[in-house]
């Protein structure tokens, strides 16, 4: 079929094989062109592995330090006549890069939150793997099932106590527009919201993972998290998602203790504003990256997902590297977007952005660009007016 962007709002409908296949590519040639990461992970689970800063963790691994990598995500597979997600797409491209290579790579979709994707991982590493060195918790969905209690939980993006009213823009149209968020009516919501994206399920993994004997000796795990600018706290790091992120990043010292007698260590990496599929769903998000976006590329210091994890693999988790953790014991990769002197030129713009200047003082059309190019579009080595086969295969999951 001839496969073209259809958008409802952030989300879009149809994701391209051929252009997911060119942006696995063009990450592992990226990360290849860095060189090897001295005493890097050998041995890798990768929760949450098919978009976004999970892709790009496996990327890491693999082609920065050889690792064989499993990766567990919950995607729509591809039929004839039926598209399959961007992140089947993307996972069908990695497999085969990666076998391509001679490395090991091996995936399993479904729940991640079940106690049955957990067993058939844990089944998977005794048998191939034996153990993992580095556990990668990259997990984004709206609402997770309860292993324990079976009750659905989903999660919300709202402010708490009072609304939030600020910029927004479509980034379709590049229309800029106030936007006013009521706040939570209901605690549940906010505890929803916690149970969806908090901690627990990473507890839960590390939990079972060890049980099993399938964690190294001085094994390492890492989950991802966001702070960004005050602007953004009332409707992120102080609201419903924030309580989230808080949850999660205190989860931290609970998973050092599990995995003290194993010499291992936990921790949260808190890292860049990117257009990512969960990010372009926040309001005041977009306006913000397109603006962020204008002022790092201006100064030489932009970084996409690819250059995020590559980054934090070679200069903070391996390599011998300093850590370099803040006083709440993260790793920080957001270090450029947070600068000073950065801050400082995104507040002014923010207070300049109209629908008229947009254009001109943001780079709303690089934010385009990078949300078309999650989904397979944009890439200039892809003839999209060429019939495409929609089906293909993960080649470990047929």
């Amino acid at each position: 079929m001839i496969i073209q962007p259809r958008t409802r709002g952030f989300i879009c409908l149809t994701a391209h094989p051929e252009g997911a296949a060119q942006h696995i590519k063009n990450q592992i040639e990226y990360v290849k062109s860095k060189g090897k990461i001295a005493d890097g992970p050998k041995k890798v689970l990768v929760i949450g592995a098919s978009t976004g800063f999970g892709i790009a963790s496996r990327i890491s691994a693999a082609f920065g330090s050889d690792a064989a990598t499993i990766g567990v995500f919950f995607e729509k597979p591809a039929s004839e006549g039926k598209l399959g997600t961007a992140g089947w797409y993307n996972s069908a491209a990695f497999e085969k890069e990666a076998q391509a290579a001679g490395l090991y790579a091996k995936s399993i979709n479904g729940d991640a939150f079940s106690d049955e994707i957990k067993k058939q991982t844990i089944d998977l590493i005794k048998k191939d793997l034996g153990q993992v060195d580095l556990v990668v918790y990259s997990l984004a969905s709206p609402r997770r099932t309860h292993p324990k209690t079976g009750v659905a939980h989903a999660s919300v993006l709202k402010p708490i106590d009072q609304p939030f009213t600020d910029k927004t823009v479509d980034f379709h149209t590049g229309v800029v527009s106030d936007i006013t968020i009521n706040p939570v009516e209901n605690p549940e919501d906010i505890e929803n919201t916690v149970a969806v994206m908090g901690g627990e399920d990473w507890k839960f993994w590390i939990e079972e993972l060890k049980a099993a004997g399938v964690l190294a000796e001085g094994v390492k795990t890492v989950a991802y998290s966001y702070i960004g600018p005050e602007l953004t706290y009332p409707i992120y790091r102080n609201g419903t998602i924030g309580r989230a992120k808080d949850n999660l990043e205190a989860t931290v010292p609970a998973l050092n203790e599990i995995l003290k007698d194993l010499n291992g260590v936990s921790y949260v990496s808190v890292n860049k504003a990117l257009v990512t599929q969960s990010s372009s769903a926040i309001p005041v998000v977009p306006l913000y990256i397109s603006l962020l976006y204008k002022v790092m590329k201006a100064k030489g210091i932009h970084e996409g997902t690819i250059e995020q994890m590559q980054r934090l693999f070679a200069e903070r988790l391996y390599n011998g590297s300093d850590l370099q953790l803040d006083d709440k014991g993260r790793i920080r990769v957001d270090d450029l977007e947070m600068r000073e002197d950065v801050q400082k030129e995104v507040a002014e713009l923010w207070g300049q952005a109209t629908t008229e200047n947009l254009e001109e003082i943001s780079d709303i059309a690089g934010y385009r660009n990078d949300f078309f190019q999650l989904f397979g579009f944009n890439f200039d080595e892809i003839d999209y007016e060429k019939d495409t086969n929609e089906v293909v295969n993960i080649p470990s999951i047929g």
